[in-house]
């Protein structure tokens, strides 16, 4: 049973409490940084996409949200060798807050683990360049299924 939602601010909001609460991150961001990240293991999420899905056809819209959560690390940071291991250790707690928390406190119907609407939950890594910093990244798309996110007007 989903509880009542205000808006995606809701949903956004539990999504960094989730990576927050894993106490791996030396910060965690609500938006895709423009100044470069701290020396430890960081973390940004934001919205990437919002759609509407078939699903009940009454009088609301159910939706797909995709966030992207990314996971930096200073290419830098020693030991060189740590840098990848902890980042992994990083997406496995996420993808498992994600698995266990299915429904994440009852806000949306699901988190689309398996992508039966779109994209699956996935992890991929890669460098990114930030206010003249490399970072090592792992860029997780996470998809969530949300219930009756919008009313449906009626023509007048």
């Amino acid at each position: 049973m989903s509880l009542p939602i205000t808006d995606i601010t809701d949903i956004t909001d539990r999504v960094v409490s989730h990576a927050m609460g894993l106490g791996l991150f030396e910060t965690v961001n609500k938006n895709e940084p423009k100044n470069a990240p701290g020396h430890g293991l960081s973390c940004a999420i934001w919205t990437e996409r919002i759609g509407f899905i078939r699903s009940s056809g009454l009088a609301s819209g159910s939706a797909r949200l995709v966030f992207t959560v990314r996971i930096y690390s200073n290419i830098n940071a020693a030991p060189d060798e740590a840098i990848d291991p902890e980042m992994l250790n990083a997406v496995d707690k996420l993808f498992a807050a994600y698995s266990q928390d299915f429904t994440l406190g009852g806000l949306v119907r699901h988190v689309d683990l398996l992508g039966a609407h779109g994209v699956p939950l996935e992890a991929v890594a890669g460098y990114l360049l930030v206010e003249g910093g490399e970072y090592r990244v792992m860029t997780i798309v996470l998809p969530l299924i949300v219930n009756d996110l919008w009313t449906e007007g009626e023509e007048a």
